[in-house]
């Protein structure tokens, strides 16, 4: 049976539904939107509980928004719970900006055992290992997993190999070789240790994966280990503070109240630079033509936002040098 929205009582928070009945843990029933005539554009910012796969939550974010352009930003593994950016509409289109920004987690990792996953969920490969390290050991360990370096991605991941993702090659029996990946760990502090467990807050950037880390861990300190939980405290700008959960968000839909947690698109894009245009420019911009780059302190990037005197986010700009010009990458507003 596939698993139901979280079950933990939902906390009010600032942006919370006035209208809205009180919520209770589980929907008391699976409601449906109706079809929407135009389509809504925008982020939403879930926290993802426990036992759904990601796709699980944009099929969930379909049927409530009544719209089938719906994805994610970052896959999270069904164990996994926290921050999961989802697009609707237009906001799909900046889903590989969204991904490429920094993540970070909270993680909880079980000393002395490994399984095929890397996680709890897997299929215990040893035990029995040596957990009885000092705090110091445990901190040098993390210190080597720390700044650029290559990791081997779990065999059990979405990655593909000629076009097969690799969980299913594993459970085929077929053996994969993988490759190491260059990865950054900006930060990875000790949060708690207590053998055979430590808590971990691990700030990385996209493409790696803290299964990864937690198994590499146990290699360096000898005695092996898994991933027991992962929390992703947030991605990019956006944190586990301002996530809502997908039963407030039902009661939020079912009641027109969803403009409340629907994030603009372009706050995704928010740490770029813009420029604004004039009237004219912004008739260039939404037909695709470039635009003369006219401000220096913008064209020191490859990319901006652009806007319309009005304040209108009118595309996603390429800055081409030798031509000291914007060329629109991918217009949102319409002519």
């Amino acid at each position: 049976m596939k698993p139901g929205f979280d079950g933990r009582e939902d906390q009010m928070s600032a942006r919370d539904c006035a209208n809205c009945p009180k919520i209770h843990a589980e929907p008391e029933e699976r409601w449906v939107a109706p079809r929407r005539d135009e389509p809504l554009s925008g982020l939403l910012n879930v926290d993802k509980p426990p036992g759904m796969t990601s796709h699980d939550v944009v099929d969930a974010v379909r049927r409530l928004a009544g719209q089938r352009k719906v994805g994610h930003a970052g896959t999270l593994d069904p164990m996994a719970t926290g921050v999961l950016l989802v697009c609707l509409g237009q906001a799909t289109r900046v889903a590989e900006y969204l991904m490429a920004g920094r993540k970070r987690y909270r993680a909880a990792i079980t000393l002395g055992m490994t399984t095929d996953t890397y996680d709890a969920e897997g299929e215990i490969t040893s035990s029995g290992g040596r957990t009885d390290f000092s705090r110091e050991d445990a901190l040098a360990a993390l210190a080597a997993l720390s700044g650029p370096i290559e990791q081997v991605p779990p065999i059990y991941s979405a990655l593909k190999r000629h076009g097969q993702p690799l969980y299913k090659l594993a459970r085929q029996g077929k053996t994969v070789e993988l490759k190491a990946r260059p990865v950054v760990i900006y930060e990875i502090a000790l949060l708690d240790w207590k053998a055979p467990s430590l808590i971990v807050e691990v700030t990385c950037s996209s493409g790696t994966y803290v299964r990864s880390l937690a198994h590499d861990l146990g290699q360096k300190l000898g005695g092996g280990a898994y991933l027991a939980s992962l929390v992703r405290l947030s991605s990019g700008s956006f944190d586990l503070e301002g996530a809502v959960s997908l039963a407030r968000l039902e009661e939020a839909f079912r009641y027109g109240q969803e403009s409340i947690y629907l994030i603009p698109t372009d706050e995704a894009l928010l740490d770029w630079p813009a420029i604004v245009v004039g009237a004219d420019e912004a008739r260039c911009v939404v037909h695709g033509q470039p635009v003369p780059g006219n401000q220096p302190s913008a064209a020191e990037a490859k990319l901006c936002r652009a806007y319309s005197m009005q304040g209108e986010f009118l595309a996603i700009m390429s800055y081409e040098p030798e031509l000291d010009r914007w060329q629109p990458k991918k217009v949102f507003a319409t002519a």
